[in-house]
């Protein structure tokens, strides 16, 4: 689906069907969305909007990594937004032009709803421009990246907690699955955060640089956001090492128990064995209190060997 939505020299708003339509009146600047579009509706790029082919190639082709590409008479944007559901990278692609921004993308794209909504309502069309919709988009894009950090988060605090009472193995696969989680976010914010320090450093685009102060606003969310990923793999490193020292210890615990028990027994599976042979010449064998005295002296080394372990601090 194409929309179009281009303004009049008296500011006035006009929704357009078709891109040839916008060769009829001489327009103040406009925007064209390519939302979900056909092949058809694709090739527009090309055959009337005249845009390089590398620069449709790369929309076509989706999850380019985000960039800025400089042609003759505008610039090409790719930025990338995430769903809230799977963290999944949903890719947005920018031209913008001295009259025009062309928006195209594979997804429905809820930030570009809001924008073009909200573009759409506007009484004051003065205020806005080309680079103001390319700002209002992005805005939009980084601040819903928040949530999902946010709730990564609570999901930590619930794993350190364990609010819940599960057991090490179930608290360990649900911190590798954050980890995963955030290996994506900081797969998606990194590059997007490098793009805008290119964007905020270049001289070619004096649209962006009259609104400066906005852009660099949206680079420090990203920046926070950066820095948010990178503590929150530190903490799960941090809670990981804790619980498999923990599970160590435990396991060290019941290897002692197991290990003096065993150390016990030793000596007297020995007395054992050695009366349990059954030769003829065994005196012992014969005499009346042979029985008793064999218990007493296995209790006794028993009771010993507990007394010096105790006093080892084994126990």
């Amino acid at each position: 689906m194409i929309q179009i939505i281009a303004i009049t020299k008296e500011n006035k708003q006009v929704c357009l069907s078709s891109i040839d339509q916008l060769k009829t009146v001489d327009y103040a600047w406009y925007w064209i969305d390519f939302n979900q579009p056909t092949t058809e509706e694709t090739d527009q790029l090309d055959k009337k909007l005249k845009f390089h082919p590398l620069a449709i190639e790369d929309c076509i082709h989706s999850f380019q990594r985000p960039k800025l590409d400089y042609y003759d008479d505008y610039t090409f944007f790719i930025t990338h937004s995430i769903s809230r559901e799977d963290l999944s990278k949903k890719e947005h692609d920018f031209f913008i032009g001295d009259q025009y921004i062309v928006t195209y993308h594979n997804q429905d794209s809820h930030e570009i709803n809001q924008v073009w909504n909200r573009f759409n309502q506007t009484q004051h069309t003065n205020t806005w421009d080309q680079y103001r919709i390319f700002y209002e988009i992005l805005d939009k894009i980084v601040d819903n990246y928040f949530p999902s950090i946010y709730e990564i988060e609570d999901e930590l605090n619930d794993i350190e907690n364990n609010t819940n009472d599960e057991s090490t193995e179930v608290l360990l696969d649900k911190l590798f699955d954050i980890r995963h989680e955030l290996l994506k976010l900081r797969h998606t914010i990194n590059p997007i955060r490098d793009l805008f320090y290119r964007i905020l450093n270049s001289s070619h685009l004096k649209g962006i640089q009259e609104r400066k102060e906005y852009f660099a606003d949206i680079y420090d969310h990203l920046l926070k956001l950066s820095e948010m990923v990178a503590s929150n793999r530190e903490i799960t490193n941090d809670i990981r090492d804790n619980y498999l020292s923990i599970n160590a210890h435990q396991t060290n615990e019941v290897m002692k128990v197991l290990t003096i028990i065993t150390s016990i027994f030793a000596p007297l599976t020995f007395i054992v064995g050695i009366y349990g042979m059954n030769f003829a010449n065994m005196p012992e064998l014969n005499w009346q209190y042979g029985y008793f005295f064999i218990l007493l002296s296995m209790g006794f080394i028993a009771l010993m060997m507990y007394i010096w372990f105790k006093r080892k601090g084994w126990f």
